[in-house]
């Protein structure tokens, strides 16, 4: 007998999240914008300039505070990053269940 279940692939659908999908989604586009701010070896400091946000608010985006920003911040951090957001509304492809996805191009 095992100690561990299967995942359903989504960390915050297993914690019984009411909104997992857009707690997903929030993470992966957080987890992208993290490595942005990696590549170009940017300082808490310099990403707060650069974003126009608290130092303590830059701390909390690079250490992935996920509760502490919107989806909308997370767009808007993006463009402030030099990077395009496109939303693409497409009919369901699974009978039971519309979805959410991220497709991250680099």
């Amino acid at each position: 007998m095992s100690d561990f279940e299967k995942s359903n692939s989504n960390i915050f659908a297993d914690l019984g999240d009411p909104e997992a999908e857009q707690t997903l989604v929030c993470a992966q586009i957080l987890s992208r914008i993290i490595d942005i701010v990696n590549e170009r070896n940017f300082t808490e400091t310099e990403t707060a300039e650069i974003l126009g946000i608290s130092k303590l608010e830059a701390s909390q985006l690079i250490k992935g505070k996920l509760s502490q920003f919107s989806l909308e911040d997370l767009f808007h951090i993006l463009n402030a990053f030099d990077k395009d957001v496109e939303i693409i509304l497409k009919p369901k492809v699974d009978v039971q269940f519309a979805k959410i996805r991220v497709l991250i191009e680099l």
